[in-house]
């Protein structure tokens, strides 16, 4: 009978756990007689000094070991998940879920929609709330598990079960309440649908979210996503250039409030509103500890500061003269304009910028981060790449070069002839370098 329990995905060398005889594949099912579901059970239990591990053999055997050891000393174990038990999934059927708006076809892992709190503790993932049981709370509160990631939207109970269509989507004050009392930190989010959850109501749900300052420690505000696919789902717009400086000045009337009395601006948009708005992004000052870059919100202010040090190794000529490729997302084009104009004054250098257009999933989507393989050859196909062609690192899925629709960089260097160099998104510093090499 299956225990569940802990699989070990790896063991370090030389460590504790190599040292008892564990192994790649066996699982651990208690420590000190308690039962592990996650990860978070997990460190708790194996902080302390003596330890009592039950865990079955891959083979099939049954062992208990007794290690001994200093407090919070590492056993050295990788497990093949951090949520032992299954992931918990979303039951809400969101207005504006990205996931509804996906074709077929696609990495299996890109359907699937979590909503487990321990998602948001270990690896940051937003979480709605709505499936989460009293115990549960309890759990968070007496481990005192933070910061949690909430994906608020709206704090009015009608509209936020409307637009999450769970008609358990309105106790999220509730929630905050007792995570803030037991001094929780949280990051929320506010996905801004026009006509929906913004004007009026962006006002209230910033201000109910402010009552929970410090617990609540960011508000980010993001446009929706809309893809060519929504055939059948609730009908949305999304943002343009006027709409989008709307949306910036009334954030900048919070942010001056809430800069005169936390000395931080407490609410963040993403980068997309002042790129779509034609706006200058915000001095780096305007972003604190830059707490939800995960969701693009100050990605470029960091990119565009890490250019400058960059900048300063470029030379005033390169021999001999070489050209490279550039290719990004229409709004990530919109921000490297002028920086590419600035690295082709560089005598004996031309870099070509590429904006990318999104047929995979529409044009309405933007982001360099949502461009599929195809797309990239269908927009430089036919095209002269020069010696190289570089993309950002957010286009390919974490860890391998493998891009949405599982083209890999290997065929899309072949179908275009051209060697592809990835260089991390977030650092100008590094683009500079990829362009020199």
């Amino acid at each position: 009978m299956d225990k569940g329990g802990a699989v070990v995905a790896g063991v370090r060398p030389g460590s504790i756990a190599e040292e008892a005889g564990i192994e790649a594949g066996d699982v651990i099912t208690a420590i000190n007689g308690v039962p592990l579901e996650d990860l978070i059970d997990y460190r708790f239990q194996v902080a302390g000094e003596d330890l009592e591990l039950e865990m079955s053999k891959a083979h099939g055997e049954e062992w208990v070991l007794e290690i001994e050891k200093d407090y919070d000393e590492d056993l050295g174990l990788e497990f093949a998940q951090s949520t032992f038990d299954g992931i918990k999934r979303c039951h809400n059927r969101c207005v504006f879920c990205f996931v509804d708006q996906m074709p077929p076809g696609l990495r299996d892992t890109l359907y699937i929609k979590d909503d487990d709190y321990r998602m948001s503790v270990l690896h940051g993932n937003f979480i709605t709330g709505t499936n989460l049981t009293g115990e549960q709370v309890d759990r968070i509160i007496r481990f005192r598990l933070s910061p949690l990631y909430l994906s608020i939207h709206t704090t009015n109970p009608e509209l936020r079960v409307k637009m999450l269509n769970n008609r358990q989507a309105g106790e999220i004050l509730g929630h905050l309440e007792k995570m803030a009392e037991a001094g929780l930190e949280i990051h929320a989010q506010i996905v801004l649908c026009p006509g929906l959850n913004d004007g009026v109501e962006l006002d209230r749900t910033i201000k109910d979210l402010s009552r929970f300052y410090p617990q609540v420690q960011s508000i980010a505000v993001v446009p929706v996503g809309l893809t060519k696919f929504r055939e059948g789902l609730y009908q949305l717009n999304t943002y343009d250039a006027e709409s989008a400086k709307a949306v910036i000045n009334q954030a900048a009337c919070w942010q001056y409030d809430f800069t005169g009395k936390y000395q931080n601006n407490l609410v963040y948009l993403a980068d997309e509103f002042y790129l779509l708005a034609g706006e200058e992004i915000p001095p780096r000052e305007n972003y604190g500890d830059f707490p939800q870059t995960e969701n693009g919100v100050g990605l470029v202010r960091l990119f565009l500061d890490s250019f400058v040090q960059g900048a300063k190794e470029l030379p005033g000529k390169i021999e001999p003269a070489k050209k490279v490729t550039l290719a990004t997302g229409l709004s990530g084009a919109k921000a490297l304009k002028g920086l590419v104009e600035q690295l082709n004054r560089v005598a004996g250098l031309e870099v070509q910028l590429v904006p990318v257009t999104n047929h995979f999933f529409g044009p309405q989507v933007t982001v360099a981060g949502l461009l599929t393989g195809q797309d990239i050859l269908r927009g430089l196909r036919g095209l002269d790449l020069g010696r190289k062609l570089i993309l950002p690192s957010v286009m390919l899925k974490a860890g391998e070069a493998v891009f949405l629709d599982g083209t890999t960089v290997t065929a899309l260097e072949e179908e275009l002839a051209t060697p592809v160099e990835i260089v991390d998104a977030q650092d100008g510093y590094e683009l500079v370098a990829g362009i020199l090499r």
